[in-house]
């Protein structure tokens, strides 16, 4: 597999520190809201990526953080007149109902920033100790960001022409306006704990290299985010990780691009902002999730209500292929019925597609291609009655290509009650007889209740309207 490396600005082979093993570090949510569209992106698009390393055989450790303390949450909590702890538990929930609903599972582990304190500190400490950091007389900690030599490789800019911007602290006491702060000293009413340097908590960047170093180890395989974090966030994590350790911080980082609105930004001040939960209520969650993968990662992504209905529909058309092989499985034969080596080595040929997509990048654009030729072969074979064991290959395959893209997971089996089953059986027998007025008058009556028929060569299938 080749992924494109955000350091490298070009496809690198991805080749884990251990063999068979990936250790991938994801940056999650600043819990003060409700995740919006340009959240989900990262979060379904990283869990494509794991899905496909661990169907490719590899142990993936994934972790993903809350970001539970934070000038946001500080805010937040102030204007609902609760704690900021109670603030972040409560969207810690909200964005696990939003993630349950997007078809992502949890990390292997969801560290909160809040209980990672003491490896905060202790890193802090030690870029002290090595001359990377110094404290301002209030007890506030910075990182001095020139000492780094390699600083800007990941934005591809040089220190000299970087500026003090919107997510970089500015403070007049600071030795440069470049340097960022580790450590914020406490502030009236706001949480604090106890440290070398007085009451104070963590700034924003710390917090993920103090996980990474406690769940992951000083060096990992693959760090993913927003193209929002490359600068700074990811610049800063790479600086204060690197001079603490010594040590290479990432081998590939990897990042997603933008969400547009209607081929604007997504911005609060322009009234195009939802969050997941907002779109989900109108349109459910699984076209959100199909509208990430079916464009590429790095590409930008732009939601419109015509894109979103799209998605609902080609959501529909899959269901509609797996609902098909159900039926033709259940009513299938015992014995081959010619075609079937030529159908298997097709639909194999479509695993084939979907593994060099992924391969390239993780393609899922491609990769979803792929899933609709393979429904489009599988459609075909089912224009007359086939064998079980072809058909159940190929519904056995269907699942895992989309079990790793995350989709179909709200597939259910249902069961008529018998008085519906009666007037099906009541109808095929009237059929049989060319009592054609009877059949139609019990399909109307079933259409009436909901039910749909729809008449193949394998027999009636049915379906709720």
């Amino acid at each position: 597999m080749r992924v494109y490396n955000t350091m490298s600005r070009q496809k690198e082979e991805l080749v884990p520190i251990t063999p068979g093993e990936y250790k991938i570090y994801a940056c999650g949510p600043t819990v003060y809201n409700f995740i919006h569209i340009g959240n989900a992106r990262p979060i379904c698009i990283f869990d494509v990526l794991r899905r496909y390393l661990e169907y490719k055989g590899n142990k993936v450790t994934f972790v993903q953080n809350f970001t539970d303390i934070d000038d946001k949450l500080i805010r937040r909590a102030a204007e609902e007149n609760t704690t900021v702890k109670e603030l972040a538990e409560r969207y810690i929930r909200e964005y696990q109902t939003d993630a349950a609903g997007l078809g992502v599972p949890p990390a292997t582990i969801h560290p909160k920033a809040t209980d990672t304190i003491p490896e905060i500190i202790r890193i802090v400490k030690g870029l002290e100790e090595k001359g990377y950091a110094y404290a301002l007389p209030d007890g506030s900690v910075y990182f001095r960001t020139r000492k780094f030599g390699r600083y800007g490789r990941l934005s591809g800019q040089s220190v000299d022409d970087l500026e003090s911007g919107a997510r970089i602290d500015v403070d007049e006491e600071k030795e440069d306006p470049l340097d960022f702060c580790l450590w914020k000293a406490a502030k009236p009413g706001e949480p604090s704990w106890d440290s070398p340097w007085g009451e104070g908590r963590p700034g924003w960047h710390i917090e993920c290299t103090a996980m990474i170093n406690k769940y992951l180890g000083e060096t990992i395989d693959i760090h993913c985010g927003g193209q929002d974090l490359i600068f700074p966030h990811h610049e800063n994590e790479i600086a204060q990780g690197e001079c603490y350790s010594g040590k290479p911080y990432v081998h590939y980082w990897m990042h997603n691009g933008y969400i547009n609105v209607d081929n604007v930004k997504m911005s609060k001040s322009l009234g195009n902002f939802f969050t997941a939960r907002e779109v989900a209520e109108k349109f459910g969650y699984e076209p959100i999730k199909f509208m990430m993968i079916q464009a590429h990662y790095r590409m930008p992504l732009n939601y419109t209500l015509a894109v979103i209905e799209s998605c609902r529909a080609s959501l529909d058309r899959l269901y509609t292929c797996r609902g098909n092989l159900d039926f033709a499985i259940q009513n299938g034969l015992d014995e081959k019925t010619g075609g079937e080596d030529e159908f298997l080595a097709s639909i194999k040929a479509r695993q084939e597609a979907f593994d060099a997509a992924m391969d390239d990048d993780l393609n899922t654009a491609d990769a979803v291609a792929a899933v609709f030729d393979l429904a489009k072969d599988i459609n075909s074979f089912l224009t007359s009655p086939r064998s079980k064991a072809a058909l159940t290959e190929a519904a056995k395959l269907f699942d895992t290509l989309t079990g790793v893209l995350g989709i179909l997971y709200n597939r259910k089996t249902e069961n008529l009650d018998a008085e519906i089953e009666e007037k099906i059986a009541a109808r095929e027998a009237a059929r049989k007889a060319r009592n054609w007025a009877e059949a139609d008058r019990i399909r109307d009556e079933l259409k009436a209740e909901g039910i749909l028929l729809e008449d193949t060569p394998q027999g009636v299938k049915w379906k709720r309207a």
